[in-house]
């Protein structure tokens, strides 16, 4: 867990902790894009009082000259950039704005911006710890969190829409943890998202934290049944182990219906088969350059049902059986949901009626 605050009264004036600073409505991020780009508080802006070549410049002269010339240089890039923002990002702020200011371990950057927004007359107050802080809290977060719930994982193949069944249980009100959504990757081999990057490590972890501090413990929460990557992330460990040994529902659905759904999730890599065959190459070593041969001129030709069809037998049917048997032994003895067709309304009734029974 993390470790306990001191009182308010035992701290300055404008000073909050982190669970207190996370009250608050309007959250100012003041350090570097790059830093703010890994990981920042939920609902945080960037206002950075000195960007990234600005912050490396500083940090050079302090180590090359003295830490008097970096912190007078520093504070007229300081200056410079808060003047920017106050006649840019909140020049209409009204009189009653009230911003948590943090940075990096809560020291000059945010200071300085504090001192700024409350010698206007704004509310501001600065987070003791800064980011430091908040990440600390964080990791100790998702350990506790991650045992308050009742999981309820959903197994299932490669295609069999685990996913689309995820978010049809949102729609109906479920409580959904959805970590591919969250890590922007789809899992499998082919899984990136075509529209957006994987964010770092630290502000996945802090995604998975935020919606899970958001949820009802005396309801269940459902999840897929992820491995411990999902592309370049990392499942956090203390969550990963409590859904490998929670209850398990099994999602099942023809060939024919899971070839339909993977060629709408993949869709950008029927309009490339060159990227796609790229991304084939690397099942060479598991499967044999021969196979991975067969399966591009596939690609190329256009002859897109039976590559997937082939992929599906021979490669994610065989990976995600091993896989089963070795994470989630519950599997086994769980219920199994068959969904009779490809199409969204099919999806949001088999959700309907797995509720119906399960409430």
């Amino acid at each position: 867990m993390s470790s306990p605050e001191p009182p308010l009264t035992q701290r300055r004036e404008g000073i909050v902790g982190v669970v207190e600073a996370l009250a608050f409505d309007a959250i100012i991020d003041a350090r570097s894009p790059a830093e703010f780009a890994e990981d920042h508080l939920p609902g945080a802006i960037n206002l950075p009082v000195l960007d990234d070549d600005e912050r490396a410049r500083i940090g050079t002269l302090h180590k090359q000259v003295s830490a008097f010339e970096a912190k007078k240089a520093g504070a007229a890039l300081v200056s410079r950039n808060i003047a920017r923002h106050l006649e840019q990002a909140l020049a209409d702020k009204p009189r009653n704005y009230r911003p948590l200011v943090y940075c990096w371990r809560g020291g000059n950057r945010s200071g300085a911006f504090t001192t700024v927004l409350r010698a206007i007359g704004w509310g501001a107050c600065q987070m003791e710890g800064g980011y430091k802080a908040f990440r600390r809290h964080v990791i100790g977060e998702l350990a506790v969190l991650a045992e308050r719930f009742d999981f309820h994982v959903i197994c299932g193949p490669t295609g069999v829409g685990k996913s689309r069944f995820l978010k049809a249980l949102g729609q109906c009100g479920a409580q959904v943890l959805d970590l591919e959504e969250l890590a922007a990757h789809m899992g499998s081999v082919l899984g990136a998202y075509p529209d957006r990057p994987q964010p770092a490590q630290k502000l996945f972890e802090t995604r998975v934290w935020h919606t899970l501090r958001g949820f009802d413990p005396g309801k269940p929460v459902f999840v897929e049944s992820e491995s411990r990557k999902i592309g370049n992330l990392h499942t956090p460990e203390h969550l990963l182990a409590h859904m490998r040994a929670a209850q398990c529902v099994n999602l099942s659905a023809d060939i024919p219906v899971r070839v339909a759904l993977l060629k709408q999730e993949y869709a950008h890599f029927l309009a490339d088969a060159e990227t796609l065959n790229r991304q084939l190459d690397c099942l060479a070593p598991l499967l044999g350059r021969e196979r991975v041969d067969a399966w591009k001129q596939q690609a190329l030709a256009g002859r897109w049902d039976e590559l997937v069809g082939d992929l599906l037998v021979h490669h994610y049917d065989p990976a995600y059986g091993r896989s089963l048997d070795r994470n989630y032994s519950r599997a086994e003895s769980g219920p199994v949901l068959q969904l009779a067709a490809p199409d969204p309304e099919s999806v949001l009734d088999l959700a309907k009626r797995f509720l119906s029974g399960h409430a």
